[in-house]
């Protein structure tokens, strides 16, 4: 009702709503209960062990380790409480990106294994990497030039 307060009357949304005003700013004029005030203090707890696993443990680890740091607290209501904030367990690793076209050409040996250009800008050399990371695999091509490296 607070969000919509400059769109509609008070009096039109307590009847509709079936509250009565009374009741609405008795509840605004009341901070937050004893539970949300305890949600929130286990909810940084929560997230200090989430990020402490590397953002890798789901709500099973997580309480365990609450629990082993001496707070009595439930799977469900983590789980509830992670949820609500959208913290997550990472689930398996993936695969690495593998070619899925058609057959590779296959280069000659230009170099015959002659790594001592004569001079500058005449062999160039590459390599690509893999890197995995939170939000996926990230490719790393890396070019270099043999004379001056």
């Amino acid at each position: 009702m607070r969000v919509h307060i400059r769109e509609f009357r008070l009096i039109a949304m307590c009847r509709v709503l079936g509250v009565q005003r009374s009741g609405y700013y008795t509840w605004l004029r009341r901070g937050p209960s004893a539970r949300d005030r305890d949600d929130q203090r286990l909810l940084g707890l929560i997230k200090h062990h989430w990020l402490a696993s590397g953002a890798v443990y789901g709500y099973r680890k997580i309480t365990l380790d609450l629990r082993a740091a001496g707070e009595r607290c439930s799977r469900h209501r983590v789980r509830r409480l992670m949820k609500l904030e959208g913290l997550r367990a990472q689930i398996g690793y993936g695969s690495k990106p593998r070619h899925r076209g058609g057959p590779v050409g296959a280069v000659e040996n230009v170099l015959n294994r002659d790594f001592a250009p004569v001079a500058p800008n005449k062999v160039w050399v590459t390599d690509i990497t893999y890197i995995r990371t939170y939000e996926g695999w990230l490719f790393l091509a890396a070019v270099m030039d043999l004379y001056s490296r």
